[in-house]
């Protein structure tokens, strides 16, 4: 999940606490259709974009997708989800697209995409990049 850091950052994520927030703002179907297929103990890599460019950390979704109070024409939807983990070392965009075992996914291929799913290895393999276990 990508946000830009000067908007909402993994730190803001952390100070909301247990209850977590709304990942709201979402205006792309395909990334709509990913919040939707989402469930409750999915965890998720919070990345910020355009600043930094990097996985920075873990959240959860902690509520499925529900409709999105700040979409007016009732079209999207949002997921609460609240923080889990700061990574150790941040993992770079630059770093993901030189390594050839994660270099498919799309982050590297739609860059612009919000919410995107990620496969069980590229996972563990980010994880270790960040010097994070779960």
């Amino acid at each position: 999940m990508k946000s830009e850091p000067d908007v909402w950052s993994l730190e803001q994520q952390k100070k909301a606490g247990q209850k977590g927030v709304a990942w709201d703002g979402v205006r792309n179907y395909q990334a709509s259709n990913n919040l939707k297929k989402m469930r409750i103990g999915d965890l998720c890599f919070f990345y910020h974009s355009n600043i930094g460019k990097e996985i920075v950390g873990i959240i959860e979704v902690i509520k499925e997708a529900f409709d999105d109070k700040t979409d007016k024409k009732k079209r999207f939807v949002a997921v609460q989800v609240r923080f889990i983990k700061k990574f150790k070392m941040s993992v770079s965009l630059d770093k993901i697209k030189k390594n050839k075992d994660i270099s498919h996914l799309p982050l590297v291929r739609q860059s612009r995409l919000s919410v995107m799913p990620i496969d069980y290895k590229s996972w563990k393999i980010i994880c270790k990049m960040g010097k994070v276990n779960l």
